[in-house]
């Protein structure tokens, strides 16, 4: 069974908050249900469009395979189910920045870019910094509710 890294509900606050800059992509700000995590996420809007209100259930999983074994970096269309198929849009990226959190109500700040379209998570340091490590490459799967 594969395990997921980071799983929660998100509910989209602003969309393009700082002005649309790109014709095809918005920068979504979502805010999660149970974690209280705070999110900016670039979503490619002409294949999944996100608007203020909705809700989305998003997961952070190192591999798709649902045994759990690691994911090998190549997609391969042998038609063998994955996590994938549970999902409406994926993205496939890597963890390039993790802050260093010390001290009450401090949030730990993760960075992780999807091929140019770039996610910020934050959130508490013991549900964020102790899955996740520097490089480490990072599916984030999403559907709405």
């Amino acid at each position: 069974m594969v395990e997921t890294l980071l799983e929660d509900i998100f509910r989209v606050e602003r969309v393009d908050p700082d002005g649309k800059k790109f014709d095809r992509v918005s920068r979504i700000e979502a805010v999660s249900e149970q974690l209280d995590m705070h999110m900016q996420l670039d979503v490619n809007t002409e294949i999944y469009p996100l608007h203020v209100g909705e809700k989305f259930m998003m997961v952070l999983a190192s591999t798709l395979n649902l045994d759990g074994t690691p994911d090998s970096g190549y997609y391969t269309q042998g038609g063998r189910k994955s996590l994938a198929d549970k999902f409406e849009y994926v993205m496939h990226g890597k963890l390039y920045r993790i802050s260093d959190a010390s001290g009450p109500n401090v949030k730990v700040e993760m960075c992780v870019s999807f091929a140019g379209l770039l996610m910020l998570l934050k959130g508490d340091p013991t549900t964020v910094a102790q899955k996740f490590e520097l490089d480490q490459r990072l599916f984030i799967l999403i559907r709405k509710v």
